[in-house]
């Protein structure tokens, strides 16, 4: 059964499976546990978004995403970029029309208490001039 999650304002959660729409059209999702198995992940997503979460629908545009593995004790033997692959092929659909759309990514690991994956999509606005100096 679906749940509203109490740790926050719009979250849908349903199995191993959090996630919401936030104000500005982005998307944040979190998945519980971990496996070294990246293929695990897009037909996991996509059905949740396509059953749990029918409102998200894709926007066409650049986009922003921020994916992180969460792992406890010693990193686990999982290539990052295989990882983003997945987790962006899952959000087609539901958050923009193409994977090629993200104009920005940020994939990272870090040690945590629980073991998961997070990923965090926004679109982006016209160009900024950046200083990068």
């Amino acid at each position: 059964m679906d749940q509203i999650d109490p740790e926050g304002p719009g979250w849908v959660r349903h199995a191993k499976v959090r996630a919401r729409i936030d104000g500005a059209g982005g998307l944040e999702v979190q998945v519980d546990g971990l496996t070294t198995q990246a293929k695990y992940y897009k037909p996991l997503l996509r059905e949740f978004f396509r059953k749990h979460l029918p409102a998200a629908r894709p926007r066409w545009g650049d986009w922003s995403a921020h994916i992180v593995m969460e792992f406890t004790g010693d990193p686990p033997h999982m290539d990052l970029d295989n990882l983003a692959k997945a987790m962006l092929d899952s959000a087609v659909g539901a958050a923009f029309h193409d994977d090629s759309q993200v104009a920005r990514l940020l994939v990272e690991r870090r040690p945590a208490d629980r073991e998961g994956v997070w990923m965090r999509l926004s679109p982006m606005g016209p160009p900024n001039a950046v200083d990068f100096r």
